[in-house]
């Protein structure tokens, strides 16, 4: 078995505020995401959900914008239409949510070698989703100190 670990992480100041594994597939992506945006959409105030390329789906992006979630998804225009149109990449803020999309590789870099995630020494989806949350946390406690210095 193959596992897959997601996370979502907010921007302002790259925290990672879920975590979740699933069984690798063709659609585990686009799967998790909507339920982890979804504890976040009964706000007053919009979000938005940066992601890559394998969330630009007519149905991902539908789904996101019927929980009143901006979808700013990296367009996938190889040999086909993108779902992201002119109402979504017109605004300044797509472009700063596609640069923002580095600091979730930096996250899953430092769970993969400093957490020694990239290939698990547990079995079962219980025992590796255990490890793959405690290493996300662990990443939030290495973040805080950088936060505090900038604050101050």
């Amino acid at each position: 078995m193959c596992f897959m670990g997601h996370g979502l992480m907010e921007n302002r100041h790259g925290l990672l505020v879920d975590a979740r594994l699933t069984e690798a597939s063709g659609y585990a992506e686009r799967v998790a995401s909507p339920h982890m945006i979804g504890p976040f959409t009964g706000r007053t105030k919009a979000i938005t959900l940066g992601a890559d390329r394998a969330h630009d789906t007519k149905d991902v992006v539908e789904d996101l914008r019927s929980m009143k979630v901006n979808p700013h998804v990296a367009q996938n225009v190889n040999g086909r239409r993108s779902a992201i149109d002119g109402r979504t990449t017109r605004h300044p803020g797509y472009g700063v949510t596609l640069r923002m999309g580095k600091r979730i590789a930096e996250a899953f870099g430092g769970i993969k070698t400093v957490a020694e995630q990239d290939k698990t020494k547990l079995r079962g989806r219980g025992r590796v989703g255990w490890a793959f949350t405690f290493a996300a946390a662990a990443y939030n406690l290495v973040r805080l100190p950088k936060l505090m210095t900038e604050t101050s």
